[in-house]
C-alpha cells in the first residue's frame, strides 16, 4: 500500500469512536520502534516530520526511512504529516515533497488572518490530493520552535466553538487542532489539568462529522520519568495529559492524537539506564536497541489508549 492520506482514516475514527496515533519521527529507532508496535497491533499510523526533525536529520533520509516502512508492511494505511509548519511556503516545500497531510499553524495570527492562510495552503494541497489541518486557540509550553501560552494562561487561549463553523467554511480545511487545555512538551502543567470536554462536544455538536485533532498529549509516563530521574537527569516536575482523558477524548470527536515528547522521554529513559549500568558501554547499538524496544512497547499502550489498535484494515 502507498502513502495514503487521513480522509479514510479520520471517516472511521469518527464513526467508530477512537482517535488515531500522530507520532515524530526523528532517526530511524525512533520509526522502527513505532512501526514495529503498529505491525503488531494492526492499527493505522500517521508519522509526523516537524520542521526540527527535518533540519536535524534532512527530509530525505526521514522519506527514505519512511518508504521502507511503507514497503514492508503493505496492510497498514500510513500517512505522512508536516507538524507545525508555519508558513504557506513551508507547507507547500512539504506537499512538493511527497507528504499526504500537511498542518498549516497560523494560530498565532488574527482571525481572518489564519482564515487566509491556511485557505491558501487548503487550495494548493487539495490540488495535489493532500489533506491539511490546521488550529484554533493556542496551546501552553514549549517545544522546539514552537512556542504556546504559558500555563496561566490555557484557559484563556482555548479554541472558541463560535469561531468554528466560519473557519472551516471559509479556509475549506479537512481537520482542527483545538486547543482544549493541553500543552506542548514535558513540563506541562504545575497540577494535574482538566481538560475541556465541553468545548469538545460543543464544537462536534457545531460541525457533526467533523475531524478534530489534539496536541500537546503526551501522557509524560511515570516508568520513564522516575528511570530518567533516577539515572542521572532533572525532570521531578514533569507532568502530562492523563491516559483517562486522552481515551476520553478519542471516544468524541477526537481522531487524531499527537504524541512526541512520550517517544522521547521513552529512548531517552533507556539510554540513561544502560549507560549507568553499563558506564563502559560505546557501541551505540547496545543503548540504541534497548531504546528503540522501550518505544515500541509504550507505542503499543498509547496504541490502546486511543482505541485504534486491530483498526488498521477498516482505515485501509
Amino acid at each position: 500500500m502507498a502513502l495514503v492520506n487521513t480522509k479514510k482514516m479520520f471517516e472511521m475514527a469518527y464513526k467508530n469512536g477512537y482517535a488515531v496515533g500522530a507520532f515524530n519521527v526523528n532517526n530511524m529507532e525512533i520509526t522502527q520502534g513505532i512501526i514495529e508496535a503498529i505491525a503488531e497491533e494492526k492499527a493505522p499510523l500517521i508519522l509526523q516530520v516537524s520542521r526540527g526533525a527535518r533540519e536535524y536529520a534532512k527530509n530525505s533520509y526521514l522519506k527514505a526511512i519512511i518508504n521502507v516502512v511503507v514497503e514492508e508492511n503493505p496492510d497498514i494505511p500510513i500517512a505522512i504529516n508536516l507538524d507545525h509548519g508555519d508558513t504557506f511556503e513551508t507547507c507547500k516545500q512539504f506537499v512538493d515533497d511527497g507528504f499526504t497531510s500537511v498542518m498549516i499553524d497560523a494560530s498565532n495570527k488574527p482571525f481572518e488572518e489564519n482564515i487566509a492562510i491556511t485557505k491558501k495552503v487548503v487550495e494548493y494541497a487539495h490540488a495535489r490530493d493532500v489533506v491539511v489541518e490546521a488550529e484554533l486557540g493556542q496551546l501552553g509550553g514549549i517545544e522546539e520552535d514552537v512556542v504556546g501560552v504559558s500555563e496561566d494562561d490555557i484557559s484563556k487561549h482555548m479554541a472558541d466553538p463560535n469561531q468554528v463553523e466560519e473557519f472551516v467554511e471559509k479556509s475549506g480545511v479537512d481537520s482542527l487542532a483545538v486547543a482544549i487545555g493541553t500543552s506542548h512538551g514535558a513540563f506541562k502543567f504545575k497540577k494535574e489539568p482538566k481538560l475541556a470536554f465541553d468545548v469538545i462536544q460543543e464544537i462536534s455538536e457545531k460541525l457533526p462529522g467533523f475531524p478534530l485533532v489534539m496536541h500537546g498529549s503526551s501522557s509524560v509516563l511515570k516508568e520513564f520519568k522516575d528511570l530518567i530521574n533516577k539515572y542521572g537527569g532533572d525532570m521531578p516536575n514533569a507532568m502530562g495529559v492523563p491516559e483517562e482523558a486522552v481515551s476520553k477524548a478519542a471516544k468524541m470527536a477526537i481522531c487524531k492524537v499527537n504524541i512526541d515528547t512520550d517517544l522521547r522521554m521513552a529512548l531517552t529513559a533507556k539510554i540513561r539506564q544502560v549507560f549507568a549500568e553499563k558506564p563502559g558501554e560505546f557501541d551505540p547499538r547496545k543503548y540504541l536497541g534497548p531504546g528503540r524496544a522501550a518505544i515500541k512497547e509504550m507505542v503499543k499502550h498509547k496504541l490502546h489508549v486511543l482505541g485504534c489498535a486491530g483498526k488498521a484494515a477498516e482505515c485501509a
